[in-house]
């Protein structure tokens, strides 16, 4: 497959509601996406890097000076076989992973397609339908935290998640425990956590949490292996997984019994099925975590979602949760149960509708060789 053209886009989408998390607010997303066209195919990618560098090192503005001067000319006019080559190609620029993913999943997509299988089949998915969670922002208030959550249940998603910040933590979990006792529940605290809160973070115990997420340092998984030894809830492991070593390292250490694997977080689909294959040869469970993305990125978690150790619901809700109209179609929809249904068609099997994507286009380039 030779890559003829690359273009970068900046879009902005306004979310259907605002989304908080201990790293703040927000109201509308900038996302870079990758349009790769070859061997007459236009196949697609989206860097799921935000706003600002609070999740992780990466935002769209160093994303689009990477992907632009270092990354995609490495790309350019190469004759690509499969898109397990993309890494190998892009190794010499260190880090910016989520930028270097973006790029990597727009091949396996293009590839997919020219070899007319779906993006699922082609990573090794099994699975036909997928169970979905959603994760609840931080709310103005505990009732319309707990509206929130009523509105969720009442959707069927499998696993609710409510983000977490001291000061708003024990009450709110019992508080949402007393209101639906069988729930799957769980927390995620993006790194607001330090050790010496051990004693606080073991009284979350009682409320029969499925998980506590990075509830420590964003780069550790030493200290986290010392808070797993002192509470029975596990702990689940997502900024500080950046590749399948950290994977090894953190899952013989003891630092987690569960992983999220977000594809941008470890640089792409070769690296996030590498995770996938360390975590279960441990007999530890993972689950496809979400970056606010738009129906690209989410038709790629759901593919990657298709593997077989995916067995805990992920973060991969329907669009119509965080967007009022997406730019695929059909739009990504769960059904009563908590499932979606994995495409069988060719590439990712959703349509980019580029039209709307052109409507929210707020820059772009088209780089060739």
């Amino acid at each position: 497959m030779k890559i003829d053209a690359v273009v970068l886009r900046e879009i902005q989408m306004p979310l259907a509601h605002p989304f908080v998390t201990s790293f703040g607010k927000t109201t509308t997303r900038r996302i870079l996406l990758i349009e790769l066209q070859a061997e007459g195919v236009t196949a697609w990618g989206e860097c799921v890097a935000g706003e600002h560098p609070y999740f992780s090192d990466e935002m769209i503005d160093t994303a689009w000076l990477i992907t632009e001067s270092e990354l995609v000319p490495r790309l350019l006019g190469k004759n690509i076989a499969h898109g397990a080559d993309v890494p190998a190609l892009l190794e010499q620029v260190r880090g910016h992973r989520m930028a270097k993913a973006a790029l990597e999943n727009a091949v396996w997509d293009l590839q997919a397609q020219v070899e007319n299988v779906s993006l699922a089949k082609l990573l090794g998915g099994t699975r036909k339908r997928i169970a979905c969670g959603v994760s609840i922002g931080m709310q103005d208030s505990m009732e319309a935290q707990l509206a929130k959550v009523e509105t969720e249940v009442a959707a069927g998603y499998q696993r609710i998640k409510l983000k977490c910040k001291p000061g708003w933590d024990t009450a709110m979990f019992r508080a949402v425990r007393e209101r639906w006792p069988d729930i799957l529940l769980s927390c995620d605290a993006n790194s607001a956590y330090r050790l010496s809160d051990a004693d606080h973070i073991a009284g979350w115990d009682e409320f029969r949490l499925l998980m506590i997420e990075q509830p420590l340092w964003y780069d550790d998984f030493y200290f986290h292996s010392e808070l797993q030894r002192r509470i029975h809830t596990p702990i689940c492991l997502d900024e500080s997984i950046r590749n399948r070593r950290d994977a090894e390292a953190a899952l013989s250490l003891g630092s987690g019994r569960i992983l999220n694997i977000k594809v941008g977080r470890v640089g792409g689909f070769s690296e996030a099925i590498a995770v996938h294959d360390v975590a279960q040869r441990h007999g530890v469970p993972v689950w496809c975590g979400g970056m606010l993305e738009s129906g690209i990125g989410r038709a790629h978690n759901i593919a990657l979602s298709s593997l077989p150790n995916f067995t805990l619901p992920g973060d991969v809700s329907a669009s119509k949760r965080y967007w009022a109209e997406d730019i695929i179609e059909p739009e990504v929809t769960a059904d009563s149960a908590g499932e979606i249904t994995v495409p069988t068609t060719s590439g990712r099997g959703f349509a980019v509708r580029v039209d709307r994507v052109e409507q929210l286009t707020v820059r772009n380039v088209r780089l060739t060789s």
